[in-house]
């Protein structure tokens, strides 16, 4: 398998993470504007969280920086090793398709159980990406 085929679900998380921090700017920008709140008044988090109504999009951007950070190194490991399966590739690309699930749903109706359903599948996923890294690494099994 070519290992450039692991890149390809790391450039769908850097889109994923483009398009909501786009959202949370222009939702931002649209309420300040809409509530005359001056960019003075959320110069910190806290005083944004006082000033803005709906974090939603905000919040799922600093998600973004959380766990997908394994997922970007997990990537990488795999590219650099030479360790790239069309399996890892499948579990990659669900990885990212979990992800996005997950925005969609803390962007919008933001239901915590659905949010949280599809946070804890795309931990599964990624903890077995980085236990296949592990067999390879240590013991030499490639899957």
């Amino acid at each position: 398998m070519d290992s450039l085929s692991i890149l390809y679900p790391v450039i769908g998380m850097v889109f994923l993470t483009m398009f909501v921090a786009t959202r949370m700017y222009t939702h931002r920008v649209s309420f300040m504007k809409k509530n005359r709140i001056h960019p003075q008044k959320v110069q910190t988090r806290s005083q944004a969280l006082d000033q803005l109504t709906d974090t939603r999009a905000s919040d799922n951007f600093l998600n973004l920086f959380e766990m997908p950070v394994l997922f970007y190194v997990a990537c990488i490991t795999l590219y650099v090793t030479n360790n790239v399966s069309l399996f890892l590739v499948v579990l990659a690309w669900a990885y990212v398709a979990l992800r996005i699930v997950h925005s969609v749903i803390h962007c919008s109706y933001n239901t915590v159980m659905h949010r949280f359903m599809a946070f804890i599948s795309s931990t599964i996923v990624l903890f077995s990406i980085w236990i296949l890294i592990a067999l390879q690494l240590v013991f030499g099994i490639h899957i």
